[in-house]
């Protein structure tokens, strides 16, 4: 069984473009999504994105919404607990893919990483 982690230097998910989010109101509150709207900066990436090294500059204090948590995840989406994992996982597969790509080497470490030596 596959369990989710965070890779890092990735950073799929802080590319915020909204037009590749059309659902945000969906799962958002209207602070949420004010908030949102204003990370996004240049090309759809997080003002809070440091491309150089490919890290959130402000982890520690990022908002709920990019935390993978169980409470956030049944909060905004529904999800019980013990579903977290696969959730965020499928999540990952579909930024990572639309951001650099299904044969990039951000899903072949993040494949490694997950599922281990065998990849997928």
């Amino acid at each position: 069984m596959a369990t989710w982690q965070c890779v890092k230097q990735c950073g799929a998910c802080c590319h915020l473009d909204p037009q590749e989010r059309p659902d945000l109101e969906e799962y958002l509150s209207p602070q949420e999504l004010e908030l949102y709207l204003t990370m996004v900066g240049e090309g759809g990436w997080c003002i809070h994105f440091d491309q150089s090294n490919r890290s959130c500059r402000i982890y520690p204090e990022r908002p709920r919404f990019c935390r993978v948590e169980p409470e956030t995840f049944q909060d905004m989406y529904g999800i019980e607990a013990q579903e977290v994992s696969d959730f965020a996982i499928d999540c990952c597969h579909q930024h990572i893919e639309s951001t650099y790509g299904r044969r990039s080497i951000e899903m072949v470490r993040f494949n490694s990483e997950v599922y281990g030596a065998s990849g997928r």
